[in-house]
């Protein structure tokens, strides 16, 4: 038998809402000359169905020993909501308002590649791309840039449709 030892807790989305949520997972200080400050790493979760709302457990499967920062992506009909919060012990706070937000918007009538995303050494990258739609993350092909000694990625995009990207940085860093 299998045993798990992560945390685990769930959200109620209303119909038409579909909440992912990430982990924000900060790069050892000895790290940071090489990676990125922040990685993310997306929960998995599992759906019920509760009439017209739906349950969703999200799961840690590493949680630190203090504290844990996440962010919450709710994705509407047109819109995204975004959130922070704390999981500490077996309490998850979160923020009472949704986070104010820098953005730039990317349209294209033809099918475009988004270039030069850079990556950790485990694959994971400091910036998402969402399909708003699905909320499945648009996955990257990877290659590997001679002239900067790099591994990156291209995301392609279809024409004439939303996409949602983020990225973890501090203020500081705008």
């Amino acid at each position: 038998m299998e045993t798990w030892e992560g945390k685990s807790f769930s959200i109620t989305d209303p119909k038409g809402v579909s909440t992912v949520i990430y982990q924000i997972i900060r790069t050892p200080k000895e790290l940071l000359k090489e990676y990125p400050k922040y990685a993310l790493e997306r929960l998995d979760s599992m759906d019920e169905i509760r009439g017209e709302m739906i349950r969703k457990t999200f799961y840690v499967d590493f949680p630190s020993v203090d504290q844990d920062e996440l962010v919450i992506l709710s994705f509407g009909k047109d819109r995204v909501v975004v959130n922070t919060a704390i999981l500490e012990g077996n309490k998850v706070s979160i923020s009472k308002k949704p986070m104010p937000l820098k953005f730039d918007s990317i349209y294209s009538e033809n099918e475009t590649e988004i270039k030069d995303f850079k990556y950790t050494p485990n694959l994971k990258r400091p910036i998402c791309v969402i399909d708003p739609e699905t909320t499945e993350e648009v996955k990257p092909v990877l290659y590997f840039d001679e002239k900067t000694n790099e591994v990156k990625g291209k995301c392609k995009l279809k024409p004439n449709k939303s996409y949602f990207a983020f990225e973890i940085r501090d203020k500081k860093e705008d």
